[in-house]
């Protein structure tokens, strides 16, 4: 797809494509696991499925506040570039969480951001975290601001995050 066709399209697939090919070549994406449940214009949502290795209190079981950051920081990031309608390096200007209550053990939590506003620089987005259940209890809001169009890794064609050699 060139440059020019990601521009004037916006495909929510093609968008949950490309994400996937980017985390698939990430390797914290890897470890961390995160799913993405949905993708439109100026929205997204993805799934942190619960795992035991990022429990920060051990006594209930509890998700550390640290993935749950980075999990609202990375669908903000998705949701920033589905308001733009293209998969482009961004960097994150400012990340405000509030934390509201702690997780419970073996819950997945998923996380659901909006853009508010958008700028030719910068894009706003506002997000909530919630236990996956039928009550969508909330453990965390976030207000974040993003630069866009900055330098960084094509994100259309996975690379190496290092640009030195492996010793032989």
């Amino acid at each position: 797809m060139s440059e020019q066709q990601t521009k004037d399209v916006f495909d929510p697939k093609t968008m949950v494509m490309m994400h996937k090919m980017f985390a698939e070549g990430h390797p914290g994406f890897q470890e961390y696991r995160f799913e993405i449940v949905d993708v439109s214009k100026g929205k997204a949502s993805m799934r942190l499925p619960y795992n035991e290795r990022f429990v920060g209190d051990r006594s209930t079981g509890s998700l550390h506040g640290g993935i749950i950051t980075l999990l609202m920081d990375t669908v903000g990031g998705l949701c920033a570039m589905s308001a733009i309608q293209k998969m482009s390096p961004l960097a994150t200007l400012d990340l405000r969480m509030d934390y509201l209550r702690p997780t419970t053990q073996g819950v997945n939590v998923i996380a659901e951001v909006e853009c508010y506003h958008i700028t030719s620089s910068a894009a706003f987005v506002r997000g909530i975290a919630y236990e996956e259940s039928e009550a969508k209890e909330a453990v965390a809001h976030m207000a974040a601001a993003f630069m866009l169009n900055t330098k960084g890794p094509n994100l259309l064609k996975p690379e190496r995050f290092s640009s030195v050699e492996e010793a032989k």
